[in-house]
């Protein structure tokens, strides 16, 4: 199973480790999970509570069980984070292999490289599938830099990506 929401990246590896302490040993209901979240971690709304839900799932650091949700006792690393972001976070192989490829990529070009994954229910049921597509391959090259699965580059206008 792919995963598809990706909170913007923190700043620092810790905060994943933050995260996961926010969420309950004894399951509880996504509402309560996400109040949690929101309380604990002063996160701006219930959606963006809800998105952390989703993807500590992805990273295999959160789960479902049939009570609710619950922190799994798998430890927060890099590598096993980047293991499973890439292995189960949609399309974040695809832009790693397009940086791959292709050399150092702006999150605009990376967008381009990887437009033909996007879902064709994606394309149709939004006119501006684009924009929302554009900040979500940012995203992800922000998580495959912490996941130190890609290296930021400086340089004049929009930062570059490369492989690492």
């Amino acid at each position: 199973m792919k995963f598809k929401p990706v909170p913007p990246a923190p700043d620092e590896f810790g905060y994943v480790t933050r995260v996961q302490r926010a969420v309950p040993l004894v399951p509880g209901t996504e509402d309560d999970c996400c109040a949690r979240l929101m309380n604990r971690l002063d996160l701006p709304s219930r959606d963006a509570a809800r998105t952390w839900l989703t993807f500590l799932r992805a990273l295999e650091l959160a789960e479902e069980t049939p009570s609710g949700y619950r922190r799994t006792d798998r430890e927060p690393g890099v590598a096993g984070c980047r293991e499973a972001f890439l292995n189960r976070v949609f399309a974040a192989d695809a832009v790693r292999d397009a940086l791959a490829a292709e050399g150092p990529l702006t999150a605009d070009a990376a967008f381009e490289a990887v437009r033909e994954r996007v879902p064709a229910w994606e394309r149709h049921r939004d006119t501006e599938w684009t924009d929302a597509w554009r900040e979500r391959v940012a995203d992800l090259l922000d998580w495959l830099v912490l996941l130190d699965a890609a290296a930021r580059t400086g340089g004049d206008g929009a930062p570059r990506y490369r492989f690492a």
